[in-house]
This record gives C-alpha cells, sequence and structure tokens, in this order.
C-alpha cells in the first residue's frame, strides 16, 4: 500500500524544531504556526519522518475498531518501520486515563477520543493542534472539523483531531407498515396516527417514539426551529440561546408530540422500551443511530432508515453528531512518528477500510459518494442527516447544559408546563452552574 501524501504531510523545518522541543522532559510547550506575509518567502518544508528508533502505542475501542486499529498499526509499520502497539481503552474513557498516565509518560502515542472531551483536553494541555489542518478542512466534513476543533483561552481556534468517524441519529421506520418514509413531520403525524388508529394488534400498538427528555435527541428540533446552546457555534459560553423565540417553538412541537402521537409519561418512554416495540412489529417510527442498526436487524424487523422529515418552518431537524478522531498525544516520546500515524490513519484508503470493518461513517467528503457506502441505503441515510448535523459541543461548560435541559423537556412533556418558562428556568439553571464552574 502506498500513503497518498498531500501538502499537508509537510511541515516546515522551525516548526520540526519546536514540536521535538516541545516533548523534550515531557513538558509540552506550544508552538505556532504562522502564514507567511510573502508568498514568495514562505518557510523551507522538510517531509515529516519518523524518529529514529521509534515505536508507538495506539488507544482504540474492542472488537472490530480493534480490528481495523490492529490493520491501521500492521500497514503502517509495514510502510515506515515503526512498530505500534495497540491497546484497548475505550474512545470515552481515554482522555481521563491520559490525564495520569500522559505525564508519567505511559499514555498511549496516539489514542482515539470522544470530540466533546476536547476541550478538556486542550485545557489539561494534552493534546497537539493538528498541523495539517488547512488539508483537513478541505477534505472532512463541517461537522468533523468544528467538532474536533477549539478555542484556546487565549482565543486561538485550532483544530486538534484527525477525525476517524462520524455518528448521528436519524429515523428508523418499519417498511412492513410503512410503505416510503415521510419527508416532513406532518406525514409523519398523519401516517404515526393512522398507523395507530388502524391497527389490530391484540398489543398496543404506537406510530411514533423516542426519548423527549434527551436533549441529544431534542436539540435536532430545537436547532432546527433557530434555537442554539452557546453563541457563535457554540464558542461562545456567555451567550445562551436554549430559551429564545426557536428554542421555545421546538418545546411547543414536542407539546403537541404528546398529544398526539405519543401520551406517556417520560418514565414509560425509556430505550428498552422504544426498542422492543421496534422489534416486535408495534412501533412504525423510532429515532435512533447507526448503534441499533444490528438490534433490529438481529430481531427481524424490515426496517429502512431515512434522514429526520423536515419541521413546518422548511428547515431540517438539526441531529447531534459525534465524531472519534485520533489525537496527538503532548507527552509522546515520538511526536513526528506519532502525528505520522494519526494522518495515516485518517487517509481515505484507511477510513474505506475502517468503514468495511465496522460500519462506522467515514467524515470525508470526497467518500460520501463512493461505490462502498452508496450501496449500502442505511449508511447513506446516516450520511444524509450527518450532513444537517451540529456536532455536541465540546466546551467544558457543556456538562452544566445536559441536567437542565431534562428538567426542561421533562416539565413541558409530563406536566405541560409553558415553554417559555421551563427553558428559561433552564438557562438560570445552567449561568449558575457555569459561573460556579469557572470560579
Amino acid at each position: 500500500m502506498v500513503f497518498k501524501k498531500t501538502v499537508g504531510t509537510l511541515i516546515s523545518g522551525a516548526l520540526l524544531t519546536s514540536f521535538l522541543v516541545g516533548c523534550n522532559g515531557g513538558d509540552k510547550q506550544e508552538s505556532e504556526t504562522t502564514e507567511p506575509s510573502d508568498p514568495n518567502n514562505e518557510p523551507t518544508e522538510e517531509a515529516l519522518v519518523p524518529e529514529e528508533g521509534a515505536h508507538l502505542v495506539l488507544w482504540d475501542n474492542s472488537d472490530e475498531e480493534a480490528e481495523w486499529a490492529s490493520v491501521v498499526a500492521e500497514e503502517f509499520e509495514a510502510e515506515y518501520g515503526v512498530p505500534v502497539e495497540v491497546q484497548e481503552v475505550g474512545h470515552t474513557e481515554a482522555s481521563t486515563k491520559l490525564e495520569t498516565d500522559g505525564p508519567a509518560g505511559l499514555g498511549a502515542d496516539v489514542f482515539n477520543s470522544a470530540h466533546d472531551h476536547l476541550g478538556k483536553m486542550v485545557s489539561a494541555g494534552l493534546v497537539y493542534e493538528n498541523y495539517y489542518a488547512n488539508d483537513y478542512k478541505d477534505t472532512f466534513m463541517d461537522a468533523a472539523i468544528s467538532g474536533t476543533s477549539y478555542t484556546d483561552k487565549d482565543g486561538n481556534y485550532q483544530l486538534y483531531g484527525y477525525p476517524i468517524a462520524i455518528e448521528t441519529y436519524a429515523l428508523f421506520y418499519n417498511k412492513d407498515i410503512v410503505e416510503e418514509p415521510p419527508a416532513t413531520w406532518e406525514e409523519l403525524f398523519a401516517s404515526a396516527k393512522a398507523f395507530q388508529e388502524e391497527s389490530t394488534s391484540s398489543e398496543r400498538t404506537f406510530g411514533f417514539m423516542m426519548e423527549p427528555a434527551n436533549f441529544y435527541y431534542t436539540h435536532a428540533f430545537m436547532a432546527g426551529y433557530g434555537g442554539y446552546v452557546f453563541g457563535d457555534n457554540n464558542t461562545n459560553p456567555e451567550d445562551l440561546g436554549i430559551d429564545n423565540e426557536g428554542a421555545i417553538q421546538s418545546g411547543e412541537f414536542l407539546k403537541t408530540m404528546h398529544d398526539e402521537l405519543l401520551p406517556l409519561a417520560i418514565e414509560d418512554i425509556t430505550y428498552d422500551v422504544i426498542s422492543s416495540f421496534f422489534n416486535d412489529g408495534n412501533l412504525a417510527y423510532r429515532i435512533s443511530g447507526p448503534w441499533d442498526v444490528h438490534n433490529h436487524q438481529n430481531a427481524g424487523v424490515n426496517f429502512g432508515v431515512a434522514p429526520l422529515p423536515l419541521l413546518e418552518n422548511g428547515e431540517a431537524p438539526q441531529s447531534y453528531s459525534g465524531i472519534k478522531a485520533y489525537y496527538v498525544n503532548s507527552y509522546s516520546e515520538y511526536p513526528m512518528a506519532a502525528t505520522l500515524l494519526a494522518q495515516f490513519a485518517s487517509s481515505e484508503e484507511m477510513l474505506l477500510k475502517r468503514y468495511e470493518i465496522t460500519g462506522q461513517l467515514p467524515p470525508v467528503e470526497s467518500l460520501i459518494d463512493h461505490e462502498t457506502i452508496q450501496a449500502d441505503e442505511i449508511s447513506t441515510a446516516f450520511l444524509e442527516q450527518a450532513l444537517e448535523a451540529v456536532p455536541m459541543p465540546n466546551m467544558p461548560e457543556m456538562m452544566s447544559v445536559w441536567g437542565p435541559m431534562q428538567v426542561a423537556y421533562t416539565s413541558i412533556w409530563n406536566d405541560g408546563m409553558d415553554p417559555e418558562q421551563a427553558l428559561k428556568s433552564a438557562r438560570e439553571q445552567i449561568e449558575d452552574a457555569i459561573e460556579t464552574q469557572n470560579r
């Protein structure tokens, strides 16, 4: 296999020097890439090559993802002569483990992490920025770039991650009940009501189900109507949009959903309940993600997946997306080899192979139309929704948002609380929590 290098595989000699200095003794030094003022006087560039004697540790998930990581390790060693040991560390645990293992020199050189942990990692000085940012911005989906970028305390907006997968949720529908997925929520409401009214099953049936208090899902409606969490594309925690006009409209939408489609208490609409109804053929529509594909396939459900229907304002719901990415440990003894491994793993060739092994979608624009992906209607549906998705904010302040938003939507759904009042209360709780967090 030939690793296809782009302009991004070149780093200025000065940058390489600062890169090496940044890891001597385990002390992270900040380095900056500066744009030359004169395009005819660019800094000297050298090909990025691994350090002599480099050997790397790579952290990734188990099962199919571990299989893919092993393939990456083998092909990387064959190409560059650098051995890579793959260790199983989950992508949601990696950042926490690195907080202690990194400074001690025990952490992985390259590791898989959830993008919403990035703010914490940058603040702790655990990761290097992606020095090929311009190339990645031209190649990867906007959501993958914004999700793995972060504005540091000095106001510098930098790309840190090497994205390897994107996931979001969409609309699952039972093909034995629904011939074609609805294009609008008005059509979905009509179809769901008809199924409930016409059902002859001796068991209880529902046209539509979702977890209405889970802000991971309800964000799609809030953002689709014009609400938002943080201003300036989720980088400004001083600007909260969770109780603006659009957000309030999404609360009204959920009240209508409760009254017309799903008049159950939130406590009775759990993930397991929804899954069971869909597997048993007693549910026409549900909202979920790729993690449920095998679940429903194994249950023998004849189902399809479609992007979320358009709202009454003609806008697509903006689902939350999660970005898995490789990051380079700032304490790595071999930063150049580690950077090369992260770039190698996130190449189009390796990401297509990752899709073939894991089924997880590559966040690369050019691969959307690849015949391998286009041949799978479920994958294309999730990709279509991913193009409308907003990455979960990766700021530490986001941890103060989940709880109050769950309380707000529970009050709207269970108690019929006025959405404006519920969301205003959530805003006040979030502001208080952020103020306490930043003291």
